[in-house]
């Protein structure tokens, strides 16, 4: 995969993640284009090589359906040869060096182990009808990369009036959503984190007492850390990997309000407990 853009979503409500995010990115010695898919009206001035993204036929059409928010990352299957971010990321290893070797559609998330989180009970049946490994692809949308546009718009939108249900009306999140659709795409979907390349964990929760110990083998070291559904301020070592790419006057901000029980970047960071319990109800578990 020869990467051409990193793309992700944000609103000033994350803009501290999201300069975390970036300087992380750019530490990697990655240089390339920062595209910028707005969560909502809440914009906020972008730093050099970043600029806001946005398809007004894609967003029209998505706001005409009154879906999600985070539904507006379904820009990404139109576009091609980019790594998807969520603003709550920090990178490791330059995305362009470690994705170089594979093609198709790429994620490094433990979601296969904890499926109920990616699927609906639609999507559950539509993906369960296929294989009975159906589990090992599903995928964390927060982060991901691929080397093709998956569809054209006008494929999009058919495929998303099929699953509805999952696509265009669950009023939490755009998790199953993107699993269904990048599934029904026939998209190869290589998980890196499986064998045989065996990638330690990408997520910040499984780093709860240390996390260098782990990745003394450089051939397994995860590229990118993310914090899903996890606080980005909990103490745990991992956390600092965040916290030391702010400023001390961003770092005073973050403090502040999280003293202030205000979370910084609450709207995309969603309400995490809530999505698990609604997702579990809907799935009928």
């Amino acid at each position: 995969m020869k990467l051409e853009k990193i793309i992700t979503l944000a609103n000033r409500e994350v803009r501290l993640r999201f300069a975390a995010m970036e300087r992380s990115l750019r530490a990697t010695g990655c240089r390339m284009p920062l595209a910028v898919v707005p969560y909502d009206e809440q914009r906020f001035e972008l730093p050099p090589n970043a600029a806001w993204w946005e398809m007004p036929d894609v967003l029209a059409w998505l706001g005409a359906e009154r879906t999600h928010p985070m539904m507006r990352k379904y820009q990404c299957l139109l576009a091609a040869n980019y790594q998807f971010v969520d603003s709550d990321v920090i990178f490791l290893c330059n995305p362009e060096e470690v994705l170089a070797p594979h093609e198709g559609f790429i994620t490094s998330c433990c979601h296969w182990r904890d499926p109920a989180h990616t699927t609906t009970k639609e999507s559950e049946r539509v993906l369960s009808a296929r294989s009975t490994t159906w589990r090992k692809t599903t995928f964390n949308a927060g982060q991901f990369a691929c080397d093709r546009a998956l569809y054209s718009f006008e494929e999009l939108k058919r495929t998303a009036a099929r699953f509805a249900e999952t696509c265009l009306r669950l009023p939490y999140h755009d998790q199953p959503g993107m699993n269904l659709l990048v599934h029904e795409s026939g998209a190869e979907i290589t998980n890196l984190t499986l064998p045989p390349n065996a990638m330690e964990s990408t997520w910040a929760g499984d780093y709860a007492d240390g996390y260098e110990g782990f990745w003394s083998d450089a051939r397994r070291k995860p590229y990118l850390i993310h914090w899903a559904g996890t606080p980005m301020d909990a103490g745990r070592p991992i956390d600092k990997l965040f916290y030391d790419y702010l400023t001390a006057s961003e770092k005073a901000e973050w403090d502040a309000l999280r003293q202030g029980k205000k979370a910084p970047g609450t709207p995309l960071r969603g309400v995490a407990r809530r999505v698990k319990r609604a997702l579990k109800k809907l799935a009928g578990r």
